[in-house]
């Protein structure tokens, strides 16, 4: 039997603060951030590792909050919310701000070179 057709979940700017907020310290509880730090640390700063082990330890994290808030517990739900979250960054200084802190969570910090681009001659 067909399941009836997923509903986007609707949510408001305020709504939309509560759950990014709780997105934010799902990151800081003690054996989601061990998770991170494990997966960060077997991708070595690699960005090919980073998007294969680092991810979807993410996206688990995210998925675990959402869910309740009625976004479906696979990787296309972390992307609606994702999208719902963009919409409002322009609209709200404070989502903006935690969107940012998020991910800061989920990149590394990248190292960028210097202006110009190029490398000094030895």
């Amino acid at each position: 039997m067909a399941s009836a057709p997923a509903q986007q979940p609707t949510l408001t700017a305020e709504q939309t603060r509560v759950v990014l907020s709780e997105v934010i310290q799902a990151f800081s509880v003690p054996e989601n951030a061990a998770r991170m730090e494990e997966a960060r640390e077997s991708a070595c700063n690699d960005m090919g590792k980073m998007l294969q082990l680092v991810l979807p330890v993410a996206t688990q994290i995210q998925q675990e909050v959402i869910k309740s808030y009625g976004f479906n517990n696979e990787g296309e739900g972390v992307l609606k919310f994702a999208r719902l979250v963009k919409m409002y960054e322009t609209q709200d200084p404070e989502i903006a701000a935690m969107s940012v802190k998020l991910k800061s969570l989920l990149l590394p910090p990248l190292s960028t070179p210097p202006i110009g681009g190029a490398i000094p001659a030895s």
